[in-house]
């Protein structure tokens, strides 16, 4: 059970790190404390390192192959990352009082809330996507187990943080920021974080090796 003991108590710290930070008698003093933008950024390095745990955990567990590798998986695997990307350099930083990660959220406009407008909860749909994209060329129990519940919570997490958010903002409120308008407006801004997601996405592509051990583009 060594391996496996490792792999179980990664995922309990993550998850239980999650729903304790989200608790509003938790998460208030350090947020007063720490300022929104700080809180935000002390709860993404936490996410990050505890993500990285877990990964380097399901690399020690015991290997127990469900399906064979195939060479378009990988290639679907490279596509769907790309969009989590540009999600995701669409997405950090602005104004979303409907979901999680955006600061500023007293300026958002449901008239001019960008990407905003065609999802609400954009980064859970990064770890949706990033969940799926290795769910494929990842056929052992342990790696499917992990992106399998990743995938699962980007998911049902979008139905948690709704009703959240209506509790907070209350239901009159949320359904007027949440009628939102989808359109596309080209800006400097928009062009700077589609640059953004470019340099980010070769970024991952040549980190992943030395960083994870496998070679994206060698598969």
């Amino acid at each position: 059970m060594g391996g496996w003991a490792e792999y179980i108590g990664a995922f309990f710290a993550f998850f239980v790190s999650h729903r304790l930070l989200a608790l509003p008698r938790i998460k208030g003093p350090i947020s007063a404390l720490l300022g929104a933008g700080g809180f935000t950024a002390a709860y993404s390095a936490l996410s990050a390192l505890l993500l990285t745990w877990i990964i380097v955990a399901a690399g020690r567990a015991p290997h127990v192959e469900l399906w064979v590798q195939r060479p378009w998986m990988n290639h679907a695997a490279l596509v769907l990352m790309a969009f989590a990307t540009l999600i995701f350099a669409l997405a950090l930083g602005r104004p979303n009082p409907l979901s999680f990660g955006g600061l500023g959220d007293a300026r958002f406009d449901p008239d001019r809330p960008g990407l905003i407008g065609w999802m609400r909860h954009p980064l859970l749909v990064v770890l949706g996507l990033w969940s799926l994209a290795h769910i494929l060329p990842n056929g052992d129990l342990a790696h499917a187990l992990m992106f399998g519940q990743f995938l699962l919570f980007a998911i049902i997490g979008t139905r948690i943080i709704d009703r959240r958010r209506q509790r907070l903002l209350g239901m009159g409120e949320w359904q007027r920021l949440a009628a939102t308008r989808r359109r596309l407006e080209p800006s400097l801004n928009g062009l700077v974080r589609l640059l953004a997601a470019a340099v980010l996405y070769a970024a991952l592509l040549w980190l992943h090796h030395p960083v994870i051990g496998v070679d994206p583009l060698a598969l």
